[in-house]
């Protein structure tokens, strides 16, 4: 964790035991909720169960203030059995993480996702975590339709997610943000990748293109099945037909998904690195691949990383953290916090 944290920025950490012989603790930081460093902890050290407290204030102080906000998924972390003793530290970064690693088990046989190398293109890394991203969405979305399609209209064993309308909503309301990373995704390599590689090579870009007209007609369709759904009665003789049908598309999207991003991950992403950008044009690059997909990162950045591995979340956090515009980089770091 602690090479992933270049900023200077300052936190306290404050570890809140829970009573009881199995209780995990809680990590609440005290600090700036829009800091990088916030982010990475939040991702990087705390358990998916027990969601960290990122509490604004002026200056360190154990004793937190009364209103706090959540920081999002994720964890290197896994939830332990084990005591953790209370206390709360503050002052540099390496003292920070010191004191959280100290009481937490060892991270070192944790972790997933790819290694990067430090000379990869920007662009390649940003374009090759969202492909990964979208690519589990998918597949998640995948076996929810092969679930519903099984259960015809019954609703799911879990009473959490509710009546089976209420599902069928989740599951809309599901399906259309994995739609609109997707569609902000192929607007961003039309205008900022492609055009870098087809001014090395005209046409180049040509067939990757077509792949993304190709996308929409099935994207949309699903979209039009869906609709269909939530207005259709459970009962209907044509209900559990209708199910199959979007299970069945949306297999037919993810063969076509999976066929798209390897190719592009094989194929293009490489002559990318080829091209041997200057530091300069790879970070203008990214900060307009940003721009062009600010709807998203200002409200989905949330959904985009929970598709990702815990490692890769801090890639992307990394890649984030590169934004020269401060301004738009703490408003989507915020998002992560709220």
């Amino acid at each position: 964790m602690g090479n992933c944290l270049g900023s200077s920025e300052k936190l306290t950490a404050e570890i809140v035991p829970h009573g009881g012989a199995t209780a995990y603790p809680t990590v609440r930081l005290h600090g700036s909720p829009n800091s990088i460093v916030a982010a990475y902890i939040g991702f990087a050290n705390l358990p998916n169960t027990i969601p960290p407290e990122v509490v604004p204030t002026t200056r360190p102080s154990p004793e937190p203030p009364s209103s706090t906000a959540r920081v999002g998924r994720s964890a290197w972390i896994r939830p332990v059995t084990q005591q953790v003793g209370a206390g709360a530290e503050w002052g540099s970064r390496d003292a920070l993480v010191q004191f959280i690693d100290a009481r937490f088990p060892d991270l070192s046989a944790i972790g997933g996702g790819e290694e990067e190398t430090t000379t990869a293109s920007l662009m390649v890394r940003v374009t090759r975590l969202q492909h990964k991203s979208m690519t589990w969405h998918v597949e998640r979305m995948v076996r929810w339709g092969e679930d519903l399609a099984t259960r015809g209209g019954r609703k799911a064993v879990d009473p959490k997610v509710g009546s089976w309308r209420m599902e069928m909503r989740k599951f809309g309301k599901s399906y259309s943000e994995v739609l609109e990373v997707m569609m902000e995704h192929a607007r961003m390599e039309e205008t900022v990748l492609f055009p870098i590689l087809d001014a090395a090579d005209r046409g180049l870009c040509k067939a990757a293109k077509e792949e993304h007209a190709r996308d929409l007609p099935i994207m949309n369709g699903i979209k039009e099945i869906i609709k269909s759904i939530e207005v259709l009665e459970s009962s209907s003789p044509k209900y559990r037909d209708v199910l199959y049908t979007l299970s069945a598309r949306l297999k037919s999207l993810q063969g076509q998904c999976k066929q798209h991003f390897m190719e592009e991950d094989l194929d293009l992403l490489p002559l990318m690195e080829a091209m041997e950008l200057s530091k300069e044009q790879d970070e203008s690059a990214l900060e307009e691949c940003f721009h062009v997909m600010q709807g998203t990162h200002n409200r989905l950045l949330k959904f985009l990383l929970e598709g990702l591995s815990p490692h890769d979340a801090m890639q992307y956090l990394d890649l984030i953290g590169k934004c020269r515009d401060k301004g738009r980089m703490e408003f989507m770091l915020r998002k992560i916090v709220e």
